[in-house]
């Protein structure tokens, strides 16, 4: 298990045991355009895929946590949801369908660069044309690392997704600074991008 993983494991123990699994800001952006068929790559305890199951959408949720995972699964059984909840590692994790919607949101700087890139294009090539993919990642500028695995992280340039899908339709492109703790920050880019009905990929980014 990776350091990241630890460090997540934990705090949604946390979270669960204080009964704090709201959806963050960055979610509750992404809501509005989630339709169809969602992945949730990266979902964490599942608020996000939650309220998508809620609002009428089949949801794929997968995360690296057990904890989150299990929580997810408890909630979307109970509540007899359209969710498929999975335990995997995404650094290696290939996908096998088509969504109409792709998120993944603060999860692809915890991978190396390439491993990050190479997840990218995974997305990329499952969502459908005409689909909306919403990324969130940390982006350089960021100064508290504790949550980061010093084997293999990636702090992104701040316009690398804005430059990658440029030839998408941008529908958002936005950059947030939150406190940490210790006087710390961090930093993040987030873009809601809907791919062209006769998309090629998207146009990698140089980093």
């Amino acid at each position: 298990m990776s350091r990241s993983v630890e460090f997540f494991d934990r705090q949604f123990e946390r979270q669960v045991q204080g009964a704090a699994t709201g959806l963050n800001p960055f979610e509750q952006s992404a809501l509005p355009h989630l339709r169809g068929r969602v992945l949730d790559f990266g979902c964490g305890l599942g608020a996000l895929s939650l309220a998508a199951a809620r609002s009428g959408c089949t949801v794929h949720a997968l995360d690296g946590s057990e904890v989150a995972v299990r929580h997810l699964r408890r909630i979307a059984e109970a509540e007899r949801l359209p969710i498929c909840a999975e335990v995997a590692d995404l650094r290696t994790h290939r996908l096998t369908e088509l969504f109409d919607t792709v998120v993944s949101i603060g999860l692809l700087m915890f991978f190396d660069c390439a491993t990050a890139e190479r997840a990218l294009a995974e997305l990329d090539s499952h969502l459908l044309p005409g689909g909306t993919l919403i990324v969130n990642v940390l982006v350089e500028g960021t100064t508290y690392m504790d949550m980061f695995d010093p084997q293999g992280y990636c702090l992104f340039e701040r316009d690398a997704l804005t430059r990658r899908f440029s030839t998408w339709e941008i529908v958002s492109s936005t950059w947030d600074d939150f406190a940490a703790l210790g006087g710390l920050k961090k930093s993040f880019a987030t873009v809601i991008a809907r791919k062209p009905v006769a998309a090629s990929s998207a146009v990698p980014a140089n980093r």
